[in-house]
């Protein structure tokens, strides 16, 4: 029988085994790792030096996903797919697009475009064509991706209020930013391009037309404006100006900006900063579907540019609170100094009495033909005197009858005929005085009317729009124009023409409906009741202005008499 081993024995064997299994364990066993520094900071580690490591960032978790989420590679800044940020205040709803970090719509609230609905600044048409605004334009250089194409991170800040958007490849970073204020029309913008940590010069710009695209021939209304801060002079560029390519001029300009007829966006850079400008010319779809050529923009031209933006309407207070020199973007033409004070005398009597561009025309026509009536009284008088002198003038005419005009007895008679005049007191062109003067008042009031954009819109009685032609099937107010310049000119003494002339003369209301049938409406309610007021007037003089009395003509038997 086998001796059993004593308790000593075996706990001397247990111990023995324990040794071998914990030192046999090292070999094919690697230790548990140490626990995680919640902190996100790993603990500081002498270096062979003595000093102390610096601290290594971990991220944390959701930093980790977000990297995920953004790109594998380190430094990379980019969405995954594409997104829209709608900015709402009380002027715009502006629609971004973070494909490119471009605008795909800018809405003006306060104004509707010709067809009755909210207007768009962007032409739509054009998107598909040339880049949207606010993409980046770069020369001679090329980034790795291009910033119009890349996915941005976009973020919104300050109640929805500013938008930024950033894209970053590793190499090359973008960022713009747009600052809106509730009830302004003033943003502030800021773009900037860097590649490998080197600034690159850009420019923003507005490609495709702009404004109210409802309009018969926008293409015509749209141009480029920009300020020459050292010549202190207003620039104009249209679309031709570029139709060979880009065209571009740097300076220090006040503002730089593309407008149609009542609304602008103009770049503000500020005063003492250089930059660039670039007109372009893009084939777009027009109304009709086919292709026509619209005036576009570019402003900058450093790594770094910040704007402040003005969109919208071209009103000259507004635009001069601003800044004085956008009030130059308001085109009064060669008759300025009779639009400008004729544009304060509608707006002071729409303000003040009638509460309607329609009626504010009608009484400041009345206002001008008033204070027009004494050259009228004189014109009637002088009319009267040369239809008395008539026979007279016919005498003389008679005795030098046959002469071709290089006779040197050709200026005889035209003497004879001027002292003729002298002595009655006659102006031979009296009577076409009211006429001419009339003149500049309607250049004056087309232009009110075109650039006003307290006329755009305005309504009279069954015109919706006095800035705009009737949108009747037959037109009214050109339909009254000719029945009253007939009835004028009917009235109207016309000494001196012959009765072939005066028939062919009639003809000429017809030419007066013919030009103002196409016109604004607001230009023809102008011209018709300056006719109004004339058949009226033309009336009352016939009446109180009595026939001058003039000696007859001498013939030959009273010379004869008196020898």
């Amino acid at each position: 029988m086998k001796k059993e081993l004593s308790m000593e024995t075996r706990l001397l064997i247990a111990f023995v085994l324990m040794g071998l299994v914990l030192l046999v364990s090292q070999y094919f066993i690697k230790p548990a790792p140490a626990p995680a520094n919640k902190s996100g900071v790993a603990k500081s580690e002498p270096d062979k030096s003595g000093g102390e490591k610096s601290e290594a960032v971990i991220p944390s978790p959701a930093q980790q996903r977000a990297a995920a989420v953004s790109g594998a590679v380190s430094g990379e800044l980019k969405a995954e797919s594409e997104q829209t940020v709608t900015v709402d205040t009380q002027r715009f709803h502006v629609v971004f697009s973070n494909r490119g970090a471009v605008v795909r719509s800018w809405v003006l609230k306060d104004y509707k475009d010709g067809a009755g609905k909210p207007l768009d600044l962007v032409y739509q048409p054009a998107l598909n064509r040339v880049s949207a605004p606010f993409a980046i334009a770069i020369k001679g250089q090329t980034l790795a991706t291009d910033p119009n194409t890349a996915l941005f991170q976009a973020q919104q800040a300050d109640g929805g209020l500013t938008a930024t958007f950033e894209f970053s490849d590793g190499r090359a970073l973008t960022k713009k930013s747009f600052r809106f204020e509730q009830n302004s029309y003033l943003v502030g913008v800021t773009s900037e391009v860097t590649q490998n940590g080197t600034a690159v010069p850009h420019s923003l710009t507005w490609r495709g037309g702009f404004g109210d695209a409802t309009i018969t021939n926008p293409v015509s209304v749209q141009h480029i404006s920009y300020f020459d801060l050292p010549n202190n002079k207003l620039q104009s560029k249209q679309a031709s100006d570029a139709k060979d390519g880009p065209v571009s001029a740097g300076g220090q300009f006040s503002f730089v900006g593309i407008e149609d007829s009542y609304f602008a966006t103009a770049f503000l850079p500020g005063d003492g900063v250089s930059s660039e400008q670039t007109t372009y010319a893009d084939p777009v779809p027009g109304a009709d579907g086919k292709d026509e050529k619209r005036v576009g923009f570019g402003v900058g031209g450093a790594g770094l540019n910040s704007f402040s933006l003005f969109v919208g309407p071209k009103d000259t207070d507004l635009l001069k609170s601003v800044n004085p020199k956008l009030a130059d973007m308001v085109d009064w033409g060669w008759f300025g100094f009779i639009a400008r004070p004729l544009f304060a005398a509608l707006n002071w009597t729409n303000d003040n009495f009638v509460h309607n561009y329609g009626w504010a025309i009608v009484l400041v026509t009345v206002a001008i033909n008033i204070l027009l009536f004494p050259l009228k009284i004189t014109s009637i008088k002088s009319s009267k005197k040369m239809q008395v002198l008539q026979p007279q003038i016919k005498a003389i005419n008679d005795r030098f009858k046959g002469l071709s005009l290089k006779d040197p007895r050709k200026n005889e008679q035209n003497q004879e005929i001027m002292d003729l005049y002298k002595k009655h007191g006659v102006n031979p062109v009296g009577g076409c005085l009211p006429m001419v003067l009339q003149m500049p008042f309607l250049f004056a009031f087309y232009k009110v009317l075109s650039v006003s954009i307290e006329m755009r819109g305005a309504s009279w009685f069954w015109v919706p729009d006095l800035s705009q032609p009737e949108t009747l099937a037959i037109k009214v107010l050109p339909v009254l124009l000719v029945i009253t310049q007939f009835a004028m000119q009917k009235m109207t003494p016309s000494p001196g023409v012959d009765p072939a002339q005066q028939k062919m003369m009639m003809f000429m209301p017809l030419m007066f409906g013919y030009m103002f049938y196409w016109a604004s409406a607001g230009l023809v309610l102008y011209w018709l009741t300056g006719n109004i007021v004339g058949i009226l007037q033309q009336w009352v003089l016939n009446k109180v202005t009595s026939t001058p009395a003039v000696e007859p003509p001498k013939t030959a038997s009273t010379k004869k008499g008196r020898n």
